[in-house]
């Protein structure tokens, strides 16, 4: 892959996630001295007079103000991604070919496609509780669902695609 095309994770001065960017608007933050470099990656780009590491997360020097009420859409992928592709009603992780989304107020009883009504199930536990509550099919739910508060949730999908972005998924 060319470098060039290649993201870089962008960190609030919190060090809360931001936004993914080009390696070349990166540089220009670098450069600018709006940002620092927090990691790299072994690679370096190489001018006449300069040599400089890839960068792969960079903290933005001053604190950028977000909106903390940020309405986002409820989706498949932002459910398993909240759920952290676990099941809510056993735990397991069985891979997210084998996971449903699951209404806990069903559909069929005027249950929405809500933040605060979809969570992540295993094929069988789905199966278990059918077109029930939790509580008419005598199970528990492991939490309660509610809408992510922060913006970097939009990320986490891509930010679990890289080992160096991971442990900054949840500030």
């Amino acid at each position: 892959m060319d470098t060039l095309s290649q993201r870089v994770l962008v960190l609030n001065a919190s060090y809360e996630p931001l936004q993914l960017i080009s390696v070349r608007r990166a540089i220009i933050l670098l450069l600018q001295e709006k940002a620092e470099l927090i990691e790299a990656a072994q690679q370096q780009l190489r001018a006449l007079q300069v040599t400089l590491a890839v960068p792969l997360v960079i903290r933005l020097v001053r604190y950028i103000r977000i909106p903390r009420r940020l309405r986002l859409p409820c989706s498949r992928r932002g459910i398993f991604a909240r759920d952290r592709e676990m099941c809510q009603y056993c735990g397991e992780q069985p891979g997210r070919h084998q996971l449903t989304m699951d209404h806990v107020i069903p559909r069929s009883q005027g249950g929405a496609t809500t933040w605060e009504n979809v969570v992540t199930a295993c094929r069988d536990c789905n199966h278990r509780k059918g077109g029930r509550t939790p509580e008419q099919a005598g199970m528990q739910l492991l939490s309660t669902p509610r809408q992510p508060q922060y913006l970097a949730f939009a990320l986490l999908g891509e930010m679990e695609r890289h080992d160096v972005w991971r442990k900054y998924a949840f500030p």
